[in-house]
């Protein structure tokens, strides 16, 4: 296989463009056979399974492809209150989950020390606990704060690392210099960091993905989030397509040949786009999911985009439907911490 650290970001285009010809629903090509065998060097048949808490859908931001934008009349917002918080996890621990992923609209409701005192909380009572965080951008000294507080790891999807595509996706007063500042001191101050992209969003080319391929090799984050673009009906992208199954799948393999041990979820949104996406990613190589926790009075009010699932093999009630489906796709769901295998060597210097 082709060494991704030696290619450049227009040879990654090419890449890409030339595997998106090459339909491979059955994941045999030689991509995907290089990515389940790192995941398996590096993971195993190990799935990590994540508990999701959806804790609050307000959103100061207005991204242009999100269903909880401030700009959406029709959303229906909440807040859950912290003994719902902790009655979720309480509900997630009895059945096995050691890590809880806490996420969130931009909400200022949830300033520093509200914030602090909900992490406390939990890490308090589950000590034995991996808290995961995404709630989007805030002030250093607010991440520090929360590490402090005993947040182990932060969720900050990037979306686009082209800067003139970036702002095609967001409104003005987000730029994609102050997201990647925001990866940058959450890495330095110690967290395990995630990034990650949508597949498919509007204006899209394969540059862009390369451009994202080429910012991950240069951040080098533990986690990546990557999801196929799904419109909602109430945002300016309304109209525009979806992402395809096909092309999300490879950009899933193509980072974990990247970035061979990275902790890769193989999102919901695969879920709600294929009947058997979430096994799909796996076999791209992917090594986590994250069942839902919510009340699930609240489920639907967190509509990021048409047709989230989450009910069934997505939420906590289905879970043993979801081991169910990850072992007859060939792999074992794992409730620990299931952190980040690190590297034994660091990887190689980005090719600019």
């Amino acid at each position: 296989m082709t060494n991704l650290y030696a290619l450049t970001g227009r040879e990654l285009a090419a890449l890409i463009r030339e595997q998106r010809t090459l339909p491979d629903p059955a994941l045999k090509g030689p991509i995907f056979q290089e990515a389940r065998r790192l995941r398996g060097e590096w993971y195993g048949d190990k799935v990590y399974m994540r508990g999701l808490i959806e804790f609050t859908s307000f959103c100061s931001q207005d991204c242009f492809y999100c269903g909880l934008r401030r700009g959406n009349r029709s959303a229906v917002r909440y807040r859950l209150e912290t003994d719902q918080i902790l009655h979720c996890c309480r509900t997630g621990y009895a059945l096995g989950f050691r890590t809880f992923v806490l996420q969130g609209g931009e909400d200022a409701f949830f300033d520093t020390h509200t914030l602090c005192a909900l992490i406390d909380a939990v890490k308090s009572r589950w000590p034995d606990c991996a808290l995961t965080l995404s709630v989007g951008e805030r002030p250093k000294a607010d991440y520090n704060a929360f590490h402090n507080a005993g947040a182990d790891r932060f969720l900050l999807r990037h979306e686009s690392a082209d800067p003139l595509h970036f702002a095609r996706l967001h409104p003005a007063s987000q730029t994609l210099e102050s997201r990647k500042r925001c990866l940058y001191e959450l890495r330095e101050i110690g967290y395990q960091v995630g990034a990650g992209f949508m597949v498919g969003s509007p204006f899209q080319t394969a540059e862009h993905l390369a451009s994202d391929l080429v910012f991950l090799r240069e951040l080098s984050p533990q986690m990546v989030g990557i999801g196929p673009f799904i419109p909602h009906k109430y945002t300016p992208f309304a109209g525009c397509p979806a992402g395809s199954l096909d092309l999300t799948l490879l950009m899933l393999a193509l980072t974990r040949l990247l970035l061979p041990a990275v902790l890769l979820p193989s999102t919901t949104a695969l879920g709600s786009i294929h009947l058997e996406g979430r096994e799909l990613g796996l076999r791209a190589g992917a090594n986590v999911v994250m069942p839902n926790l919510s009340p699930p009075e609240v489920r639907e009010s967190y509509s990021l985009y048409n047709g989230k699932f989450s009910m069934g093999a997505e939420a906590a009630e289905g879970i043993a439907l979801l081991c169910d489906r990850i072992r007859r796709a060939g792999y074992t769901a794992d409730f620990s911490r299931g952190d980040w295998a690190g590297c034994a060597q660091p990887p190689p210097s980005p090719v600019e």
